[in-house]
């Protein structure tokens, strides 16, 4: 499994001990010279052991998430107001006339 992180070993199973072709059955021989030379052991295949490797893969999914952006203008207008004096001007006339040069 990907991500299973109990790893274990393989059960020991009991394997019989192997004997090289070349080698003849039988005791051992008695070590030979001055240095305690003798024969070589039958050879012993041990148990497998298995060794568990945990891997983890990442994959990249990418999404799509769309997006809409509506924009409202709302205008306000204020309104101001100033007051735009005007100014108008009469000129009366009177005339006070005290007699006239014809009638004195």
């Amino acid at each position: 499994m990907l991500f299973d992180r109990e790893c274990g070993q393989m059960p020991r199973q009991n394997m019989p001990m192997m004997q090289p072709q070349n080698m003849p059955m039988g005791p051992m021989m008695q070590p030979q010279g001055p240095f305690g030379a003798g024969t070589v052991a039958p050879e012993v295949i041990e148990p497998t052991m298995t060794q568990c490797v945990q891997r983890e893969i990442f994959h990249e999914v990418p999404h799509v998430c769309p997006k809409h952006t509506h924009i409202i203008n709302k205008h306000i207008y204020k309104h101001t107001y100033r007051p735009q004096f005007s100014c108008s001007e009469e000129n009366q006339v009177c005339n006070i006339q005290c007699g006239s040069c014809c009638q004195f």
